[in-house]
C-alpha cells in the first residue's frame, strides 16, 4: 500500500470531498466547503515528493520532473478513486486529491431542478453545465450520462481529463475517453468521436477556440453535446463563447447559439440548514425565441430578466433557486446571503446579523460592514 493512501483514507472516512498535500504545511481537508488541517506536522520537501513518486508511473514522473503539472485519476489500496493534480510551487511540491465516489449519484439524490432531467430528453444541441472549480459540475454530467445510460439506447462518448466517475454500459453503450492517454486534445476527442457513431458526445471542458468549434459543430450536426466552463452565470458563459471565437466568426457564433444551445445549468453549492453537507443550487437558461434574439442582437445584459420570467419553461435565477431552498429549509440562509446576487431581499434570512450591512446614524445610507465578505459564485 502506498503511504499516500493513509491520508487519502482517513479523508474519505471523514467524508471530505478533498484532500491538501503540501510542502511546508500539514495535511488539509476540504469539509462542506471549509479547509481544515488535520493533526499531522508540517510536509517536508522529500517527505511528499516520495509520497507522490510511489504511485506515479515512470511517464509521469518524467513530466512532473520537466516542471509541468500532472492530472490522472487514482484509485488507492483502499479502494477510494480520486482526481489528482500535482504540481510545483515556491516552496516545494503540492497535490490535491479529490475523491470520486464509487457509485454515480442518480439526478434524484442530486435534487437538482427537475429541468436536468428533462434535458436528457433532446437529441439534438448543445447543453452546458458550469460553474467555478469544486461545484459538483462533473457530478451533474455523469447523473444526466447514469440517466441516459439507463432510460435510453445510446452510443455515448465522454472526453475526460481525467476520467472521473467509471460508468458501466446499461442500455446505452458508454466510452469514456482520457486526455494524454486515448486523445492528444479534447479538440481531436470531438473530431474523432464524430466518425465513432455517437449519439452523445460529453466534453469536459470547452477551454479553447479549437474545443469550442469542434463542439458546436458536432451539435449542429445531430449530436447531443454535453460540455463544461468555468463561469458563473448563463450571460457569462454565452459572452465567454462568443469571445472566445475569431471575431470574423462572430456572427456565425451567435447563430449557433441562438439555434442549438439549449440550455446553461449554471451551479453553486451552498451550505445545508445542519451544515453537515452543501446542496446544488442552479441558474438555469433555456433557449427561447426571446433569449435568441437577444444574442443575436449582443443585448445579453437582457437575459438575466428573461430567466426570472420563465419559470413556466423551467427557468430560474440564482438568487430564486436560492429564495425557494430557504424557503423549503434545504440551506443554511448565511451562506445563501453570501452567495446572493442583490442580497436585500436575503436579509430577513441572516442569523449572523453581523453579516449585514451598517447603517449610519441617519438612518439613510447603507455602509458595508468591513467584517464581512461575500463569497462570488
Amino acid at each position: 500500500m502506498a503511504r499516500i493512501d493513509a491520508f487519502l483514507k482517513l479523508g474519505t472516512q471523514q467524508g471530505c470531498s478533498d484532500i491538501h498535500l503540501a510542502v511546508g504545511v500539514p495535511p488539509m481537508l476540504r469539509m462542506h466547503g471549509d479547509l481544515l488541517p488535520i493533526k499531522f506536522r508540517d510536509l517536508r520537501p522529500g517527505e511528499l515528493e516520495g509520497y507522490v513518486t510511489e504511485i506515479l508511473s515512470r511517464s509521469q514522473q518524467e513530466i512532473l520532473a520537466k516542471g509541468n503539472d500532472l492530472d490522472f485519476s487514482y484509485v488507492s489500496a483502499e479502494g477510494g478513486r480520486f482526481r489528482v493534480n500535482v504540481y510545483r510551487k515556491e516552496t516545494g511540491m503540492g497535490a490535491t486529491f479529490r475523491s470520486i465516489p464509487q457509485d454515480v449519484p442518480s439526478l434524484e439524490k442530486l435534487a437538482l431542478p427537475p429541468i436536468v432531467t428533462k434535458l436528457c430528453d433532446y437529441h439534438q444541441g448543445m447543453i452546458l453545465v458550469t460553474g467555478s472549480t469544486g461545484t459538483g459540475k462533473s457530478t451533474t454530467l455523469a447523473a444526466m450520462i447514469d440517466h441516459l445510460n439507463t432510460t435510453r439506447k445510446l452510443n455515448i462518448i465522454s472526453l475526460e481529463d481525467p476520467i472521473e466517475f467509471v460508468h458501466r454500459s446499461k442500455n446505452s453503450q458508454v466510452i469514456q475517453r482520457e486526455l494524454n492517454t486515448h486523445i492528444p486534445s479534447f479538440a481531436e476527442g470531438v473530431r474523432a468521436a464524430m466518425r465513432e457513431d455517437p449519439d452523445v458526445i460529453l466534453v469536459g471542458e470547452l477551454r479553447d477556440a479549437e474545443t469550442i468549434t469542434m463542439a458546436m459543430t458536432a451539435a449542429e450536426t445531430g449530436h447531443l453535446v454535453l460540455g463544461t466552463l468555468h463561469t458563473t452565470s448563463a450571460v457569462k458563459t454565452i459572452d465567454r463563447i462568443i469571445d472566445a471565437l475569431p471575431v470574423e466568426e462572430r456572427e456565425q457564433t451567435k447563430a449557433f447559439l441562438a439555434q442549438s444551445l439549449l440550455a446553461v445549468v449554471t451551479q453553486i453549492l451552498v451550505k445545508t440548514v445542519d451544515g453537515r453537507g452543501r446542496k446544488a443550487i442552479c441558474e438555469t437558461l433555456m433557449m427561447t425565441k426571446a433569449i435568441a434574439k437577444l444574442i443575436q442582437l449582443e443585448q445579453t445584459h437582457q437575459i438575466p430578466a428573461q430567466i426570472q420570467m420563465g419559470r413556466d419553461l423551467g427557468m430560474a435565477s440564482l438568487d430564486q433557486g436560492l429564495l425557494a431552498a430557504i424557503a423549503a429549509r434545504e440551506i443554511d440562509p448565511d451562506d445563501a446571503y453570501n452567495y446572493a446576487v442583490d442580497k436585500k431581499p436575503f436579509q430577513k434570512y441572516v442569523t449572523d446579523t453581523t453579516m449585514l450591512p451598517k447603517v449610519d446614524i441617519t438612518g439613510t445610507n447603507l455602509m458595508p460592514n468591513k467584517s464581512n465578505t461575500s463569497a462570488s459564485a
